[in-house]
């Protein structure tokens, strides 16, 4: 128990070591300088106030997508669907931010679960249809995805705004905006949502791990048939996993929409964050403890990999390189957990 233990936490660190390795070695033979890049890297991370402010305001919405992705896989489920459930998540957040005007107290906690159940109605239907009719959840969420992207799109277009491609900013009274974080990191967007990301990685590890109904949706993602001739209602425990992971990606959805930009806007393409979610929490070995230090990583990356190309002429999709490479090794754990048997057999 004590060795899965170690091995769970020793292949992410592997796994990120071997990336940056990698990365490296990518730089060199492309002529770049790995030492410079990674210089630069690092301080695009850490070298200011306001870069570090910038790299908590990215991991924010990472920790929930993380959680999200987390939740259903904890629980036999694949939810690739996180995506769309930030985007409807995003935008039930704004349209309540901008429709109504009404006191902080009330204002702001409305609109973090209007968007909340956006994302959980989002999660809600692929659920349903694996609970009812065995119809695979990772095709409906893929599904979801593109339905959530251009049915938001319509919205923000026809009904939230006169065929206008973004909405009006939301009242300061439901924005997540923390003066004392701006002044502490040079004006940063860093807000106030890190203290709910952090709520959240606590309620998902609390519900998990330390409730009745947690260990029954943890039984029926081990064994459907075991857990229903104990009996649990697996078709029920499937609906909620669902509801409960799109509810945590509606909630970094709000994230986006009332505090990093403080309105919705139609969109080309998608986000990424849900996706990226994706990865954070398998680095993360789907823990809420390990999810919040994937999240930091991936923040930090994808923020200090901006100041790349000006500081050390190195392109920023090396970064995506690196990433990308990060996620293969873990997805390789096989062949890491192989070689830390041998050497332990050789150490003896």
């Amino acid at each position: 128990m004590k060795l899965t233990r170690y091995m769970n936490i020793l292949i992410p660190v592997i796994a990120v070591l071997l990336g940056l390795i990698c990365g490296a070695i990518i730089m060199l033979v492309s002529g770049y300088n790995p030492i410079a890049g990674y210089s630069a890297l690092w301080y695009g991370i850490f070298g200011e106030p306001y870069y570090i402010g910038e790299t908590i305001r990215q991991l924010t919405p990472y920790i929930l997508t993380g959680l999200a992705v987390a939740f259903a896989f904890r629980t036999g489920l694949f939810n690739i669907g996180v995506e769309g459930q930030v985007i409807v998540g995003w935008l039930a957040a704004v349209w309540v931010g901008v429709a109504f005007e009404l006191p902080a107290i009330i204002h702001l906690p409305l609109a973090i679960i209007a968007a909340g159940l956006a994302g959980a109605l989002w999660g809600f239907v692929p659920g349903l249809l694996k609970a009812r009719f065995k119809v695979h959840e990772v095709i409906v969420t893929i599904m979801m995805n593109y339905i959530a992207l251009h049915v938001t799109n319509a919205l923000i277009r026809d009904v939230i705004t006169d065929n206008a491609d973004k909405t009006e900013k939301i009242f300061p009274t439901a924005s997540l905006r923390s003066e004392f974080f701006e002044s502490i990191t040079d004006y940063s967007r860093m807000h106030n949502g890190i203290f709910i990301a952090l709520i959240a990685a606590f309620i998902m590890w609390f519900l998990l791990e330390k409730t009745t109904k947690g260990y029954e949706l943890r039984a029926v993602g081990f064994n459907h048939d075991a857990a229903h001739y104990s009996g649990m209602n697996v078709n029920r425990n499937i609906i909620l996993s669902m509801v409960i992971s799109g509810a945590f990606a509606g909630v970094a959805g709000a994230m986006e929409g009332l505090g990093t930009f403080e309105y919705v806007s139609v969109k080309g393409g998608f986000t990424g964050i849900g996706f990226d979610g994706i990865a954070v929490a398998l680095i993360g070995g789907n823990s809420a403890l390990g999810i919040l230090f994937a999240a930091a990583l991936f923040g930090g990356l994808k923020v200090g990999a901006l100041n790349m190309p000006s500081e050390a002429g190195v392109p920023n999709e090396l970064v995506e390189i690196v990433i990308a490479l990060i996620i293969f090794f873990v997805a390789s754990s096989y062949f890491i957990r192989w070689i830390l048997s041998r050497f332990k057999k050789e150490g003896k």
